[in-house]
């Protein structure tokens, strides 16, 4: 108990270092929103002075205003549970924009992680046991290669393949969660047309982060064959897929255990290069956006959401690893 009272304060107190680490660091950064929205309107034949009263009286945000008044007012709002309204998207709340975001980001990723960590675990068994043949050979390059190209890169390359190419997925030329012509609901047009613009930037991930997990589980997996409750087991006659179960592979997925649980974390940011490939409406793609238009309100919930997540998932695995490993005590 002691110290999970501990790791809450630890945690809280990361969170807020954060949270005011981002909100000054934001504000250092070249450029403003209403520099932004000025230049449209300038573009626009509108002169500078009058576009820039249009834009204050817009947006109703005040660059003069002092940053230690600026920030006394964020966290005092932040304790009343409003992070603010957007400053691009006009009286659009940030907790409106992120909560539609969230779930489209899950979606994806959630599937993505699963199935990449399953098969990436298989495969490093696999490998490790057949260490020195020709599938570990060939599984060990295509693993690290896939570990190594950059995730932006794997979607170019779907999304070229398969909207141009073959034109299986056109629906990732379009951009969107869904086809905005249906209505969303539990049918099948629209469960259908949410898999189908949902399909490459899945397939995206899986392949992308399947390439870690299997060259981790094989090196965790090698290092396991050697342990001696698994030599003792093989000497006690027990069958090669019990021992394979039961001795080798739960204690070599182990160590993952804590990196896919971060991973779960890191989920709820989603992927900003991905999402914004296939213009999918996730808390990426805002996250993006939000840096480019400089919309401070929305940055710093995007982050504040990124932050909550990551701290908490981690408190987290180290709950459920004592569980797991009854090597481990909290202390």
């Amino acid at each position: 108990m002691r110290w999970i009272v501990k790791r809450s304060i630890v945690m809280v107190l990361t969170i807020y270092a954060v949270l005011t680490f981002t909100f000054f660091l934001i504000r250092l950064m070249p450029g403003n929103i209403v520099d932004v929205l000025v230049f449209q309107y300038v573009m626009e034949g509108v002169p500078e002075k009058e576009a820039r009263l249009m834009v204050s009286a817009l947006i109703g945000y005040n660059m003069s205003e002092p940053i230690l008044v600026q920030y006394t007012n964020y966290i005092t709002n932040l304790l009343k549970g409003d992070l603010g309204y957007s400053l691009y998207y006009y009286r659009v709340p940030v907790s409106s924009i992120l909560g539609r975001a969230v779930p489209w980001t899950v979606f994806v990723l959630s599937i993505g992680l699963t199935i990449s960590f399953v098969l990436g675990v298989l495969l490093g068994m696999m490998m490790a046991y057949r260490r020195g043949g020709i599938f570990d050979g060939i599984a060990t390059i295509v693993g690290t290669v896939l570990s190594a190209v950059p995730n932006y890169i794997i979607g170019l390359l779907l999304l070229f393949t398969f909207t141009m190419t073959f034109p299986i997925f056109t629906q990732g030329l379009l951009g969107g969660a869904y086809d905005l012509r249906l209505k969303p609901g539990f049918n099948w047009p629209f469960i259908i047309s949410v898999l189908q613009h949902g399909a490459l930037p899945i397939i995206t991930y899986v392949i992308t982060g399947m390439g870690s997990w299997m060259l981790r589980m094989k090196a965790n997996t090698i290092s396991v064959l050697g342990e001696d409750y698994v030599v003792a087991a093989e000497a006690r006659g027990l069958k090669k897929r019990r021992i394979a179960m039961s001795y080798v592979g739960r204690n070599a997925v182990l160590p993952l255990f804590t990196r896919f649980t971060i991973a779960i974390g890191y989920m709820f940011g989603g992927s900003v290069l991905i999402e914004n490939i296939f213009t999918y409406p996730g808390v990426g793609y805002y996250l993006s956006f939000s840096v480019t238009s400089r919309d401070y309100t929305l940055m710093q919930g995007a982050f504040l959401l990124i932050t909550c997540a990551v701290v908490i998932s981690n408190f987290i695995a180290d709950l459920l690893y004592s569980r797991l490993d009854p090597r481990i005590r909290l202390e």
